[in-house]
């Protein structure tokens, strides 16, 4: 099936609930379902050596983290951000991903605009570093500024070579966009993609049960370059790992795990 290459992770925000209390104890869960990457949403106090030593022994890849930064000032950024570099140069991550940026709820270009310097500083240091800068939307980022989304005025002003774009399918959805055209507009720039579901109340479900289209993504994916694809869940219907779980079959299912 289109799409079978990609390896199939987690982020582990996902499991929150578990985490908190057992960060490396859920790891080995996540590894015992079958996933084989994950994505990092912290790392609770474990030191980089001992995450890395862990991953290892439990054969998972760990290519991306989600890291906020402080939009309060370019010099506060920089003191932040310079940490977890530090942090996942060691771990060994291939990508830091910004999970979002602050705008007003009906922005002006200015508003647009001024994030972008953040984006930019952000982005310097963790090449600087030898790994790959990345940005993660929600929904709001597709709001029409001038005639056109937030999330292509930013991808269009910052090179490609200085920000990917890791697409959350569900959010995309959400924000009134086909996912399908936006990984495929962006071909090149999105080696993660966030697999999220809704329903047709607009409420967030388990995986396959909503109404994303995630197969014209799935038979788009060689071509835009997509090498992940990301399970992000933040309501479930039983537990954290039910869903989780659940993600995973519904990947087996279509031949895809």
């Amino acid at each position: 099936m289109a799409g079978a290459s990609q390896q199939i992770g987690i982020q582990m925000y996902t499991l929150r609930d578990q985490t908190e209390r057992d960060f490396l104890g859920t790891l080995g869960k996540v590894a015992e379902m079958g996933y084989r990457a994950v994505e990092f949403a912290g790392y609770f106090g474990v030191s980089a050596g001992e995450l890395r030593r862990t991953l290892d022994g439990l054969g998972l890849a760990a290519p991306s983290a989600h890291v906020g930064l402080d939009f309060s000032s370019l010099d506060n950024l920089e003191r932040a951000l310079s940490r977890e570099i530090e942090y996942a140069a060691e771990l060994g991550l291939q990508y830091i991903i910004t999970p979002s940026a602050p705008l007003p709820e009906n922005p002006s270009m200015e508003d647009v605009t001024a994030v972008i310097p953040f984006l930019e500083k952000a982005s310097a240091m963790v090449r600087a570093a030898g790994m790959q800068y990345g940005y993660h939307n929600h929904a709001y980022e597709f709001a029409q500024v001038e005639g056109k989304a937030v999330i292509d005025i930013w991808l269009e002003q910052i090179p490609a070579e200085h920000m990917l774009a890791e697409f959350d399918l569900g959010w995309v959805h959400r924000g009134g966009a086909r996912p399908v055209d936006y990984v495929s507009r962006y071909a090149g720039r999105v080696p993660l993609v966030h697999i999220k579901d809704f329903g047709a109340d607009n409420e967030e479900t388990d995986l396959g049960q909503g109404q994303v289209d995630f197969g014209s993504v799935f038979a788009a994916a060689e071509d835009s370059g997509i090498l992940y694809y990301i399970v992000e869940q933040e309501v479930y219907a039983v537990s954290s790992l039910a869903s989780a779980k659940l993600a995973l079959d519904y990947f087996r299912s279509l031949g895809m795990s």
